[in-house]
């Protein structure tokens, strides 16, 4: 039996939210600029989202949560105790978890349906304890957890049909956009990615950091207290800072003529040349690239300059493939270079239906 899932991706400052339908049709909303800063708020895109679903009331509500804690590998019915327990973990992924809760809460308050939390790092659970790990104590309780897993684990949906048996190889995804991360795939599993404890670490991204001398830290935490350091890491750094403040947006650096935008992108394309190829060197190997988020679907210019000098691991760009944003961009006699256009939505869905089946009726 099929049913009407409603999909919420609730953030900090943007929304977006998709409505399935049991008949298998589909409507998508997309809210960007809404929050502390924004003259518009979530609890006015709920209204508006609600006002304009008139009488389609969903069976269910799925949300995506960047982070699931630890030992979380599937998807969670959002009772108080599951609400209480993400309430706990917010500070693993304080740009997120906020708008991840407050997403919860609205739609409680306007729709009565059961919620449904679908995790970012569940994708990851198979990653090997080598890839887990950090060199720190184990009494400290920290490992690298992974995020980006539902787009991650959309694109591993997609990957047979496009590859057929190579698929099942040594895959790197590049999944790049105001938050950016890359995953090696093999048997179309996580194996190891760049992000670790939180979403602010691996390379750097629009505002985010990326990791870290943790001499630069100690440096700084003598500088900042606490929030005034966690907000420098995730508000201030990154692309932004790289440009000198000129802009976090990778379209807007590409558009500009300045020599620190120009700069802000080079190193970008740079740090993730530079963790194709480690994690190429943790398999042995490449057998396909793909692209994928904001910037990996809609910027050419930043795949030629990510993959340009790849030529070593057997992979080169179409230019005019890659121009036109097509699927396939590799040239020919040189391994599978794909782009995808990220679906979270999608995975979300399916994780809620699986989950509706499996509840007893009445629920």
């Amino acid at each position: 039996m099929s049913h009407a899932i409603l999909t919420i991706n609730s953030g900090s400052s943007s929304l977006k939210a998709s409505l399935f339908r049991a008949d298998g049709t589909r409507r998508d909303w997309r809210y960007a600029h809404v929050g502390k800063n924004s003259p518009h708020n979530h609890a006015d895109f709920f209204d508006a989202l609600l006002n304009d679903l008139g009488g389609e009331i969903p069976d269910a509500i799925g949300h995506r949560f960047v982070h699931g804690g630890e030992a979380i590998d599937s998807a969670r019915l959002l009772d108080a105790a599951e609400i209480k327990r993400l309430n706990g973990i917010t500070h693993l992924a304080p740009l997120h978890m906020p708008g991840n809760l407050l997403g919860v809460e609205l739609c409680r308050a306007r729709l009565d349906a059961p919620q449904i939390a679908c995790f970012d790092t569940a994708f990851h659970h198979t990653m090997p304890e080598l890839a887990r790990r950090m060199p720190i104590p184990c009494g400290l309780g920290m490992r690298r957890y992974g995020f980006h897993g539902l787009n991650y684990a959309y694109i591993a949906s997609k990957l047979p049909s496009l590859l057929g048996e190579a698929a099942q190889g040594r895959i790197v995804v590049a999944h790049l956009g105001a938050g950016a991360s890359l995953c090696l795939m093999e048997g179309l599993k996580s194996i190891d990615t760049t992000m670790g404890y939180t979403p602010a670490g691996g390379i750097p991204m629009g505002t985010r950091s990326g990791d870290l001398d943790p001499g630069v830290m100690l440096e700084l935490a003598k500088r900042y207290d606490s929030a005034g350091l966690s907000d420098l890491v995730n508000h201030h750094m990154g692309l932004l800072a790289l440009s000198a403040g000129e802009s976090s947006d990778m379209q807007r650096l590409l558009e500009s003529r300045s020599e620190n935008a120009c700069f802000a992108v080079n190193y970008f394309c740079r740090q993730v040349r530079a963790a194709i190829g480690a994690l190429a060197a943790k398999a042995g190997g490449i057998d396909a690239l793909v692209f994928s988020g904001g910037i990996g679907e809609h910027a050419p210019q930043v795949r030629e300059c990510i993959c340009g000098p790849l030529g070593f691991l057997g992979l080169a760009l179409n230019v005019e493939a890659n121009q036109s944003n097509s699927i396939q961009i590799n040239a020919t006699g040189f391994k599978p270079v794909l782009r995808i256009a990220a679906d979270e939505e999608d995975v979300i869905r399916g994780l809620v239906q699986a989950l509706l089946r499996g509840m007893p009726a009445g629920n």
